[in-house]
């Protein structure tokens, strides 16, 4: 009799628990899609795919506006967000990866948004070519002219140095055969 309570005792526990478990996997069962609900909102979102110029898209629905979202690794751009109304509307919007700045891109230039290189929609948003890269050659042309300045100049005191130099070699020579002249005679009586 107490081995049939011991028994009975444990596949009651064994069923609690195989209860808990199975619906412990049902709340934690994951996917590409993922969906969250409420009473006034229905919100999915997709797993990233991969675009074009070293980004990423992903997608998500919130009550019928569709969002996508390129991010872009590297470059100006950090990334692009194009919004779809219900009504079809289509909006784009860039951020900048340096300053955060965030402009619209132009109509023409919406439909574009997520194949576009990062450059040019940076240039469809408006802003210039990297005015560091810009910079940069302007600061090594100006070097190079320096450079050229420098060695002119230097080549000119290397000239001018030796030209002194055999100068003061000539004097120096011609002293110390004075010297030796006079010590010849101070030596000789």
């Amino acid at each position: 009799m107490r081995k049939n309570f011991v028994l009975g005792l444990c596949a009651l526990a064994l069923s609690i628990w195989a209860t808990a478990c199975a619906s412990e996997t049902n709340t934690n069962t994951s996917s590409n899609t993922m969906t969250t609900s409420s009473t006034t909102t229905a919100t999915t979102a997709t797993a990233p795919r991969t675009a074009p110029d070293n980004s990423e898209i992903v997608v998500t629905n919130n009550n019928g506006t569709r969002t996508e979202t390129r991010t872009f690794k590297s470059g100006r751009v950090e990334r692009v967000v194009m919004t779809t109304t219900p009504e079809g509307r289509r909006t784009a919007r860039v951020y900048a990866r340096d300053t955060g700045e965030a402009r619209d891109l132009p109509e023409n230039k919406v439909a574009d948004a997520l194949d576009a290189t990062g450059d040019a929609l940076a240039s469809a948003a408006g802003w210039t070519a990297d005015k560091t890269v810009e910079g940069a050659k302007a600061v090594k042309e100006g070097g190079e002219t320096v450079v050229d300045k420098t060695a002119e100049g230097a080549k000119t005191v290397g000239e001018k140095t030796a030209e002194g130099a055999k100068k003061i070699g000539e004097k120096t020579a011609e002293g110390a055969k004075k010297t030796g002249r006079a010590v010849k005679k101070a030596v000789t009586p």
